[in-house]
């Protein structure tokens, strides 16, 4: 039996621990320094990332934001009072996720994905991170499906195509967030999944709005997060982010995906509290330099993706209020600039009576007809430029100058559409009831009807044609498009419904006498 010398049992233990490449694992560990109004300052984290997810004791997490030479600025995404100095903060070495996919539909989530509705623990199988480069342009596809809100002025003067981002923007009280809850309501049977984001809201307003989704049915197919005003402003500052996640997810499924931010002014503000908190350096107004990328990397992410990714799309509806009807403050001028367009509510309509209040000289799309069907693009095309001539003639005839004939007859017309236009809250129209009741506005078969009776006119055509001509309604919901024969039984079912409406109006009028 041969013995090993000594030398060579530590030749061979040397070569042994030579060979050993394994690092041992260290756990990332910083010490609070400083903490107050939902901000720290960590001592410690040399190897922390941008945006990374930190944990403290008793489960609250925070973000980091501010890598400086010798701390960590993060803000918290809980209750800050449990946190003080000397307290331990760890890095997870990820960034902040949220859950995405089936699992959140019909759900009423807070801005980490975590429920708020009482129904019960979120079983989801996939999470992304609320942060995410947008799509380059060779992976996208043109807008040219449309995206049917069913508000007669929208479809009609502003169209929304499938992947675009179109600003809803007006003062405060003028009907922005009814357009976007009317566009939600009307995906019923879209293959559209929603994603409803309430920035820095009261609860009670939150509350009401999921009310109303429910009554009308649209929690089916809708995600609702909710960041109130009484939430740390991280949480209202990653609301949106955790959104546009979720929507991310159904779009590169290959499926169609609708998101509404509201509002951006408010996360804005949010976003200026925490910079100013960091001892970020301030700009014009107050907020940080990088308030304009704060919404461009949100927003861009909106796309249609080209068919070889699936064809997916999400498209996003920003909200945006202004101060006085100032268009060219700080925020709007930013998101303005960002966005394919913007519906424009102004304050003076809206307490007029013209509701939706849509200003159709200051709203624009800048995808135009692209993103309508070829019914709604033949038809719509003369009803913006007859409207827009209806609100110069109204202003010029205040001065009791007499008018011609014809400067008459465009009144009459300008204002039987306006009228058109006009619709009630959440009570969207499917887009071939739209095109029925648009025909007859732009073909001027409402100049004999009075304005203030357009609506029971347009109900009564519904049901005449609803009844006795289910082919129109079949054909423009099929094909898109308003073909010759459809177009003549379209004539005659709005003749026949001006004689049968005129009669019963003058023995209403009999009647009274």
């Amino acid at each position: 039996m041969q013995r090993l010398r000594p030398e060579e049992i530590s030749a061979v233990i040397k070569q042994q621990i030579e060979g050993y490449s394994v690092k041992p694992k260290l756990d990332h560990v910083g010490r609070v320094v400083w903490a107050a109004d939902g901000i720290v300052r960590i001592h410690g984290l040399k190897e922390a990332m941008e945006g990374e997810l930190l944990e403290f004791a008793g489960g609250i997490y925070g973000m980091v934001q501010n890598l400086e030479e010798d701390n960590v600025g993060a803000v918290l995404l809980g209750d800050s009072t449990r946190i003080k100095e000397g307290d331990l903060a760890k890095s997870t070495g990820r960034v902040v996720e949220v859950p995405v996919g089936p699992a959140l539909t019909g759900r009423v989530v807070d801005a980490l994905g975590r429920p708020i509705d009482d129904k019960g623990p979120i079983l989801a199988k996939t999470f992304r991170k609320a942060e995410q480069a947008a799509r380059g342009v060779m992976e996208r596809s043109p807008v040219n499906t449309p995206l049917q809100t069913g508000i007669k002025a929208v479809d009609a003067m502003i169209p929304v195509g499938r992947g675009q981002r179109e600003l809803i923007i007006g003062d405060r009280q003028t009907g922005k967030t009814a357009i976007a809850l009317d566009t939600i309501i009307n995906q019923k049977g879209q293959q559209v999944h929603c994603i409803y984001v309430a920035i820095g809201q009261k609860a009670s307003t939150a509350a009401g709005i999921v009310k109303t989704l429910e009554e009308s049915g649209a929690m089916d197919y809708t995600t609702v997060i909710v960041s109130t005003a009484a939430d740390p402003p991280a949480l209202q500052y990653l609301a949106p982010y955790a959104g546009c996640a979720m929507g991310e997810e159904w779009m590169e499924a290959g499926e169609d995906a609708l998101v509404v931010y509201d509002d951006l002014s408010r996360h804005a503000a949010a976003y200026r509290t925490l910079s100013l908190l960091l001892k970020r350096p301030p700009g014009r107004e107050a907020y940080p330099g990088d308030v304009f990328y704060l919404h461009s990397r949100l927003l861009e992410r909106a796309a249609r993706l080209s068919q070889k990714l699936g064809g997916g799309s999400l498209t996003a509806l920003p909200i945006v209020e202004t101060q006085a009807g100032d268009v060219s403050a700080y925020i709007p001028t930013n998101v303005i600039s960002i966005t394919d367009g913007q519906i424009y509510l102004e304050a003076e309509m809206f307490h007029a009576g013209i509701r939706p209040a849509i200003n159709p000289g200051l709203s624009v799309s800048r995808v135009g007809g692209a993103a309508q069907t070829r019914a709604m693009k033949k038809i719509a095309a003369p009803l913006r430029t007859e409207l827009a001539q209806y609100r110069e003639l109204s202003a010029f005839s205040q001065f009791g100058s007499e008018l011609e004939a014809e400067a008459r007859e465009r009144l009459a017309q300008g204002r039987r559409i306006q009228e058109v236009f006009k619709q009630p809250q959440y009570r969207p129209l499917p887009a071939e009831y739209e095109t029925i009741i648009l025909y007859a506005a732009a073909g001027k078969y409402l100049l004999e009807i009075e304005p203030e009776k357009i609506s029971s006119f347009e109900e009564e055509l519904f049901k005449l044609v609803e009844e006795e001509y289910p082919e129109i309604l079949q054909s423009l919901r099929q094909k898109k498009e308003l073909e010759p024969e459809i177009e003549e039984s379209l004539q005659q079912a709005i003749n026949r419904c001006r004689i049968i409406f005129s009669q019963e109006q003058a023995k209403k009028a009999g009647g009274t006498r």
